[in-house]
């Protein structure tokens, strides 16, 4: 093989392994709607985490709340997120009060939806009750274009493509 062959096949070979890494790592961003229930009393601190198919916690999507000096009545979330700290002040915003609406980006990887994984919602207020699973829903396309409801502070959660 000539010298100018090897350098277009190493050429070719970098090209492709960009490529595989590029459409490894796809994401796809929906708007999250979150409304809460009319309950009285402080904003609840909520986070959004990614589940793998077999129930741990993979990655965090969202926290709204941002004193952290909360983060531990969260108890679930707060144990991974104890373990394994990340910088979250990038997906990081305010709590949210009774009655109120946010909206949140999420940008979630293609190839975790309808692969097993879930999306999960925990909340908690202050001197009130916590709730690990406020709403946890399997990570498909159908549950990403309709509404889910909550069982605790969070009335219903509605996604929307964000493109």
């Amino acid at each position: 093989m000539s010298k100018l062959n090897k350098i277009v096949l190493m050429g070719l070979v970098l090209v492709a392994s960009f490529s595989s890494r590029a459409v490894a790592q796809q994401t796809s961003k929906y708007k999250c709607m979150i409304q809460m229930t009319n309950y009285m009393g402080d904003g609840a601190y909520i986070v959004i985490s990614l589940i793998d198919p077999k129930g741990n916690y993979n990655k965090t999507l969202s926290v709204l709340g941002s004193d952290k000096k909360w983060y531990k009545t969260l108890k679930e979330w707060n144990a991974f997120y104890s373990k394994k700290p990340t910088n979250i002040s990038a997906i990081t915003g305010a709590s949210v009060t009774g009655g109120d609406r946010s909206v949140n980006v999420l940008e979630l990887e293609s190839s975790k939806i309808n692969a097993g994984y879930k999306l999960r919602f925990e909340s908690a207020v202050e001197d009130k009750n916590y709730y690990v699973k406020d709403l946890e829903i399997p990570l498909t396309t159908q549950n990403l274009a309709g509404k889910s409801d909550g069982t605790g502070y969070i009335r219903f959660v509605r996604f929307v493509p964000a493109n």
